[in-house]
């Protein structure tokens, strides 16, 4: 049976880590190694200097077993693969992110970063996103065939597959666009506000995103902008 280790950056709680682990069960045995909380952003981050803690946890889903880590996604997948499970798992997915990760948010992105770790690894690997919201139609009914058609595609070394799902009606939704290059272009065009100016010259900021929907034509960006589900391939170029 193909063993299928799970993890994500919005936490061990998280919807759609739930809703994850319900599809993957179709494909395997499934094990989860998530943070113990928010980690977006934390991009492939790994702790070097210093622990991590790894405790079970109960989880509400018959049949998998889960633990929590106080470390980073990529963190999880290392110690998911290395220490956690007997054997390195077949299939490493990572998600589904609440939010978009696509374009140049891909180098950010805590959900990518641990399926980076994957390939790293030697794991195809899938990482998984949704557009922000409360709407799960569109998801529920590709994620199923998603998974089953990822699952058997062949990588490159140091790639994985990245998914995202827009989070409209399923009447909306234009249906899935496959093979969708990397934008170079971002949902938001960030630049920094002060917020309050500190001692001894000091300033305290925050960013202040412009959102943007200008994307160009066969990219992940565009596919989602236009009410498609996007699949594609992203490469680690660090």
């Amino acid at each position: 049976m193909r063993t299928i280790l799970l993890t994500n950056d919005d936490g061990i709680a998280a919807d759609g880590l739930l809703r994850l682990a319900k599809a993957a069960q179709a494909l395997g045995e499934v094990w989860i190694v998530a943070p113990d909380g928010q980690r977006s952003a934390a991009s492939h981050a790994i702790t070097l200097h210093g622990t991590v803690d790894v405790m079970p946890c109960a989880y509400p889903l018959a049949g998998v077993r889960a633990f929590t880590c106080t470390g980073t996604p990529a963190d999880c997948v290392r110690v998911g693969s290395l220490y956690v499970m007997e054997h390195k798992p077949d299939l490493v997915l990572s998600g589904i992110n609440r939010g978009y990760n696509t374009a140049t948010d891909i180098q950010y992105s805590g959900t990518c970063g641990a399926a980076f770790e994957g390939a790293f690894q030697g794991i195809p690997s899938i990482a998984l996103s949704e557009q922000d919201g409360d709407c799960h139609d569109v998801t529920a009914r590709y994620l199923p065939d998603l998974l089953a058609a990822l699952a058997e595609r062949p990588l490159e070394d140091g790639s994985i597959w990245n998914v995202n799902l827009p989070g409209c009606p399923l009447a909306a939704c234009r249906g899935v666009l496959w093979d969708r290059a990397v934008s170079r272009g971002a949902f938001y065009r960030d630049r920094y506000q002060a917020v309050a100016q500190l001692a001894d010259g000091g300033v305290r900021l925050a960013v202040d995103g412009q959102y943007n929907e200008d994307a160009e034509p066969d990219t992940d960006f565009r596919a989602v902008v236009d009410g498609y589900v996007s699949v594609g391939i992203a490469r680690n170029v660090g």
